[in-house]
């Protein structure tokens, strides 16, 4: 995919989720081994490979709002996006990282999920319906319209797992050689996948010879269409709900703040006099708070989500310092009074 976009002149912004990765065969704008080491987490955390890469996911997504403004700053330079996660898919697909992640793409940006198949390892009907199984329950998880790649069609054709798809005496006339307890289970369930198949956008591609690629954008430009018309609405409504319930969070926490140090800051800047400088009301600490300027934007896109990380903390021992100065003239002008 990437070969070629740029082959058309048409560069996208490639983000890496796999920590466990060893190569990329790929240039990343954003990695997400520059930022969390896998086999660090691994070795602090006592944990096997999946839950390493379920870890790391998870550390990497707590900063992913950085990542949303670097793609946001490229969208005009990059029509296309393409996020690799990890080959696990119930690594990525069931935990709460992957949900975070795709939700806040889906809600900000046109998003589609692509199911990649291995074509030549899916000739076996009950493997084929694994597949499709995964497929399904992926579909219903994410929410997100949907195109299915079969790759590695240099291998092997994907006509007959298409065929299977759309004529159901086919596939059962090839369950037929299998006898196992399996095989009646997949008999079982395509019936039950009927009605998913007729609305799957399928294409047959090859990573190595780079064939299919040109239908995989028809598709995927059908896919946009279908999130613009039926997803995008949704998302509006549910950021919406999202949006008044934060307001009314935030209104409440600053009304029990006004009613719990309004009255000791009066009373300190009172004691403090004119030209105490230390003397501030929390209506100004809020206001000033968030709004120092930004630094220079840097090269490194990774880079700038470390240092984020880093920088960010100081801000709360401030607001600390700011509160212990606060009891302090509370102690001060309570002792005036008695």
């Amino acid at each position: 995919l990437a070969a070629h976009l740029h082959g058309q002149r048409c560069p996208p912004y490639v983000i890496n989720l796999d920590p466990a990765v060893r190569d990329l065969p790929f240039p990343a704008n954003i990695d997400i081994r520059d930022t969390v080491k896998y086999k660090e987490v691994m070795k602090q955390y006592g944990l096997g490979p999946n839950g390493g890469i379920v870890t790391s996911l998870n550390l990497f997504a707590t900063r992913f709002d950085q990542v949303m403004k670097f793609i946001e700053k490229r969208q005009n330079a990059s029509k296309y996006v393409i996020i690799d996660t990890p080959g696990q898919i119930e690594v990525f697909t069931w935990s709460a990282s992957g949900t975070i992640i795709t939700e806040a793409l889906a809600s900000s940006f046109p998003a589609v999920v692509v199911y990649v198949m291995d074509t030549s390892r899916s000739t076996n009907p009950v493997t084929f319906m694994s597949n499709m199984l995964y497929a399904c329950s992926i579909l219903y998880k994410t929410k997100l319209p949907f195109v299915v790649v079969m790759n590695k069609t240099d291998i092997i054709d994907h006509s007959f797992a298409v065929e299977w798809m759309q004529d159901f005496e086919t596939f059962q006339d090839a369950l037929n050689q299998e006898t196992s307890y399996v095989s009646n289970l997949t008999r079982s369930m395509s019936l039950v996948l009927d009605e998913f198949y007729s609305s799957l956008k399928v294409v047959g591609v090859s990573a190595v010879l780079g064939t299919g690629l040109d239908d995989f954008f028809v598709q995927l430009s059908k896919a946009v269409d279908e999130y613009e018309r039926e997803y995008r609405p949704e998302y509006e409504r549910l950021r919406k709900t999202l949006e008044k319930a934060q307001n009314k969070q935030k209104r409440e926490q600053l009304e029990h703040l006004w009613k719990d140090m309004g009255s000791v800051c009066v009373q300190g800047n009172t004691l403090a006099g004119s030209d105490d400088s230390s003397a501030v009301g929390p209506s100004e600490l809020i206001l000033t708070r968030g709004t120092l300027d930004e630094e220079e934007e840097r090269e490194s896109d990774t880079d700038d989500i470390d240092h984020e990380v880093t920088e960010e903390s100081h801000e709360e021992p401030a607001f600390r310092n700011f509160m212990q100065e606060m009891r302090m003239k509370y102690q001060r002008s309570s002792n005036l009074n008695e």
